[in-house]
């Protein structure tokens, strides 16, 4: 459903699949390959792409049908590159209230390694 949801996006073009997705926890995968910097290397912000969007499904989730949810604060701290294959992102909310909701992203690489923590706080509005 939110892989149908995102078509004509910037998570569709950066190739973005959901594996899961409920209020509390939203996992995501997204190749490398399309989404490097000049060096081979994933780029940072194709990482925070990811991050936001898990984030933002999640506090979308937990909003309910008659809300969304914005991102207003954004973090990332990059631990590890990755060259090839498939990263995956899993956000775990931390805070889920009427206003804001935030969520924890980590994003490992093929092998389980963290490539990049990150942290999204959504606000909550009317639509």
């Amino acid at each position: 459903m939110f892989n149908a949801f995102h078509e004509g996006t910037l998570p569709e073009r950066m190739g973005i699949e959901f594996v899961e997705a409920g209020a509390e926890r939203v996992v995501a995968r997204m190749p490398v390959e399309g989404n490097t910097q000049p060096y081979g290397l994933l780029h940072g912000g194709a990482s925070a792409v990811l991050a936001e969007t898990l984030g933002s499904v999640g506090a979308a989730i937990h909003a309910g049908p008659e809300r969304i949810a914005v991102g207003i604060e954004l973090n990332a701290t990059h631990h590890r590159s990755a060259t090839s294959g498939h990263v995956t992102g899993v956000a775990t909310r931390l805070h889920g209230g009427r206003t804001l909701a935030t969520y924890h992203i980590e994003i490992t690489d093929d092998q389980g390694r963290l490539v990049c923590t990150s942290r999204l706080t959504c606000m909550l509005r009317d639509r």
